[in-house]
């Protein structure tokens, strides 16, 4: 395995400031947000495909660091009704054209999540039972069947057409896919090129366990970000982990995202490396750095330490 960056997290920077930020870190590779979502501070999506001359530059400012695009990340609500879907629906269809000419074999997204029936105009992310009430296996069924796998088909057939290999899908709660059944749901009903974007911080914080996550997705383990996250003492246990709370409220939350090692202690990651490398992982792990309870330079600092101590290499 070996370390990239979302780099997001130095938005802040030009793309060269970026890049050589990067590279005295002591990382070799990036990933960037290109659409959907991400604030696609580093990538010029529209202004890369429209201009070859600046692809060409953009390209050589990688290359003459000994650097890697490790993925494109397009990560948005495709799926949504409305204004919201057609606009991530552009851009992550541009995403993957884009990621042909740069040469980027990997797509990192969200599979989005529709509405509860074709009158709605709002996601509705159904987590309880479908026996009570019972209007709920309809709406299920609609998500799936009429809106996601028709959507998902498509984008499949123009990834293939620009050379894209892999798209690997993040768990995030409040997306349709968000844990290893509902990955392989989608994946086979529609292509085995989707997988799984393993970021054990959204499975810690619904109460399930990455470790075993990462066995139940031998085969479709396409992409791991390096992300930690703490169930807050004394706050989940008297309010559990659903928590709808701003990240910036970080004090009362009964969960936070932290730098890697701040959550789970080291010998819990080296295991869930370990484990990833024998289901068969041996690509990028993106440090996905989204603490607010230290600064960005501390945040990067703890979690490069702890990943460099138990990715395995």
């Amino acid at each position: 395995m070996k370390l990239s960056l979302c780099t997001d997290v130095l938005g802040d920077l030009s793309f060269t400031e970026m890049l050589d930020k990067v590279k005295s870190l002591g990382i070799d590779a990036v990933e960037m947000t290109a659409g959907g979502w991400g604030g696609c501070k580093h990538v010029p999506t529209q202004e890369l495909l429209a201009d070859e001359n600046k692809l060409k530059s953009y390209k050589a400012e990688i290359e003459k660091r000994g650097m890697e695009i490790a993925a494109l990340n397009c990560s948005g609500n495709p799926l949504c009704p409305g204004e919201m879907g057609e606009l991530h629906t552009k851009t992550i269809y541009d995403t993957a054209v884009l990621a042909g000419k740069l040469g980027v074999k990997k797509l990192v997204m969200m599979s989005g999540l529709p509405a509860g029936g074709p009158e709605d105009k709002t996601p509705n992310w159904i987590t309880s039972t479908v026996s009570w009430p019972d209007y709920m296996v309809e709406t299920v069924r609609y998500q799936w069947e009429d809106v996601a796998i028709p959507w998902w088909k498509k984008f499949v057939a123009h990834c293939k057409e620009n050379g894209v290999e892999q798209i690997a899908i993040e768990e995030f709660p409040c997306q349709l896919v968000y844990n290893p059944v509902t990955l392989w749901k989608l994946r086979n009903a529609v292509d085995p090129m989707i997988g799984m974007n393993l970021d054990p911080s959204h499975l810690m914080v619904m109460g399930a366990d990455p470790i075993a996550a990462a066995r139940a997705l031998k085969g479709a383990l396409y992409h791991i970000h390096g992300k930690d996250a703490r169930i807050e003492r004394g706050l989940c246990d008297v309010n559990g982990l659903p928590e709808s709370k701003p990240v910036t409220d970080c004090e009362n939350r009964t969960w936070n995202y932290v730098a890697v090692g701040c959550g789970k202690d080291l010998q819990w990651w080296k295991e869930f490396f370990s484990v990833c490398h024998m289901m068969g992982y041996d690509g990028y792990v993106s440090l996905e750095m989204e603490d607010l309870t230290m600064s960005v330079e501390a945040g990067l600092n703890t979690s490069i330490d702890a990943l460099n101590q138990t990715i395995s290499k």
